[in-house]
């Protein structure tokens, strides 16, 4: 029986071959770490990621195909960890609004799955959990915001920095919940199990190996639009603001909290890019414009939980571990650009040689 405490003792990440979980699998063997991986692999492009990952690192990376929703194979890959990364969910609003009990069955209960786990098989084992944005709801109404030339910006200077942890939650949309619920819950295991927890509230995360959609990584799918050709439907103005984090700086910050887990446990952290890395909608098609050309686009109404502005305050988290952003979102993009167009021209010679 592998001692969790022992250097060949794996770091498990849920979701590890998802587009966070993968390039933090990939740091964390890179660095030496054992990294065992659970995976349902249902989302497209995650078997790529898996491949991508055994390739560079061969036995260093294990990969268990199963779900959070199972909890004796939650039980069997966590019971041996010296950490625990909870990634995997379902990510997107529009599937919430489509099955909202799939949403809470992986979400809410799928995380509830890993905490049991934790605290009764290896209740030394730091967990971190990928919380949401969302859970802050549409946090300003109308009435708050103001347009500048493409972009919102809130009229309260109280939030020229972004948007702090001591925001009141607001969950909307079944998403919202399903997530503020494990959010909460993760949350209160460390406070009432003394469990080593920590919640990282994650707002637009982007970069390598994200296959972006309508419903989830709208910078990638704006991009992928793009080098497709295909028009893009805006649901909203196009005035709606987010802060965009390159994920190589994700990364960072997960290791950060990880790291220093004895002074961050306990503690929920708001991660994103920062007022620094915002950026409308708009401003982020003229941005891919002049990387590939026009990009064709229509506009259709608001969903349900659209946020009109969200730009992270990462303060707390800055102060916690000394992270800070180091990837300006021009050069991100051109990464993520650059990443994506060489694996769709791979993609146009395949089908041309087929």
């Amino acid at each position: 029986m592998m001692d969790p405490a022992s250097n060949q003792a794996p770091i498990v990440i849920t979701g590890g071959c998802g587009f966070i979980g993968c390039n933090l699998a990939d740091r964390l063997a890179t660095r030496g770490d054992h990294v065992s991986i659970l995976d349902n692999l249902a989302r497209a492009g995650v078997r790529e990621n898996a491949q991508w990952l055994k390739s560079r690192h061969g036995d260093r990376i294990t990969i268990t195909v199963g779900d959070v929703r199972d909890p004796i194979t939650v039980i069997d890959t966590v019971k041996h960890a010296k950490a625990v990364l909870h990634l995997a969910a379902q990510v997107a609003v529009t599937s919430s609004l489509d099955s909202p009990v799939d949403d809470f069955e992986i979400n809410a209960r799928g995380t509830l799955n890993v905490l049991e786990a934790v605290r009764l098989h290896n209740p030394g084992a730091p967990l971190l959990f990928a919380s949401t944005n969302k859970v802050y709801g549409r946090l300003i109404g109308d009435d708050a915001i103001t347009r500048m030339g493409q972009r919102y910006q809130p009229i309260d200077p109280g939030l020229a920095q972004g948007v702090s942890e001591s925001a009141p939650l607001d969950l909307y949309s079944p998403y919202g919940c399903s997530k503020g619920a494990a959010d909460q819950y993760v949350h209160d295991y460390g406070r009432v199990y003394g469990l080593k927890t920590a919640v990282l509230r994650m707002s637009c995360i982007y970069g390598p190996r994200q296959f972006g959609n309508e419903d989830q990584g709208w910078i990638a799918h704006f991009v992928l639009s793009a080098l497709r050709g295909a028009p893009l439907t805006i649901y909203g103005d196009g005035c709606q603001v987010r802060d965009a984090l390159y994920v190589a700086d994700a990364a960072d910050a997960w290791l950060a909290v990880l790291d220093r887990i004895d002074a961050t446990r306990g503690r929920v952290f708001n991660l994103g890019g920062g007022p620094a890395n915002a950026i409308s909608l708009l401003e982020l098609i003229d941005d891919i414009a002049r990387l590939s050309g026009p990009v064709s686009h229509s506009f259709s109404d608001w969903r349900p939980g659209d946020q009109p502005w969200y730009v992270t305050d990462i303060g707390a988290l800055a102060n916690a571990t000394g992270w800070q952003p180091r990837t300006s979102f021009a050069d991100g993009l051109r990464g993520l650009h650059g990443w994506l167009a060489g694996r769709f021209a791979e993609q146009r010679s395949r089908e041309a040689l087929a």
